[in-house]
């Protein structure tokens, strides 16, 4: 697939099932992340896989986070086991920012954005299906300590992968207009 058709036409696929991408497809992902732009080259990220019966037991860390929210009605904590079962791989993205006198923490963080797209992108270039899905659990505490996170690590988000159900959607076409403009002084 050309490169231009990836980054104009690459869309969240939500509805998906097995199989999971390959050892190689997965080998591919992860490579098209750690080109992400990286002032100091300090690859702030690190990625966790999910997979088979751990992403059952990701939905039970899941439920443990609605308790300690308190939102534990019935219909919260099945939707929280329920997460992890909606494509058969999972990637969470952490991202691991460092102390450094010239990379804030902000552009760490956008690196680590940055390598996470790189993962969406391959995915589509392969025609695995791809989604990235945060929400408030994203950000839960409980949720990092299960994942063993440090002090310096976030998650910034959970890629869903796997087989599309479906082709993926058409791209909408969006007016460059209304984002776009000329800055003059």
């Amino acid at each position: 697939m050309e490169a231009l058709d990836v980054l104009l036409n690459r869309v969240s696929v939500p509805r998906l099932v097995e199989p999971a991408p390959t050892q190689v497809q997965r080998e591919i992902l992860f490579e098209a992340a750690l080109r992400a732009p990286d002032h100091g080259q300090l690859r702030p990220w690190r990625f966790l896989t999910v997979e088979g019966a751990a992403r059952e037991q990701l939905g039970e860390v899941l439920v443990q986070a609605v308790q300690a929210s308190g939102e534990a009605s019935e219909a919260a904590m099945q939707k929280a086991r329920g997460m992890p079962l909606r494509a058969p791989l999972l990637v969470v993205v952490i991202a691991s920012l460092v102390e450094h006198h010239k990379v804030p923490a902000s552009e760490q963080l956008l690196a680590a954005g940055c390598a996470a797209h790189g993962i969406l992108l391959a995915a589509y270039a392969q025609g695995i299906g791809a989604v990235w899905r945060t929400g408030e659990l994203s950000y839960s505490p409980v949720v990092a300590e299960s994942l063993g996170l440090l002090d310096n690590e976030q998650v910034i988000g959970f890629l869903y992968l796997g087989t599309p159900v479906n082709p993926p959607r058409e791209a909408p076409k969006v007016e460059l207009a209304d984002y776009v403009s000329v800055w003059s002084a």
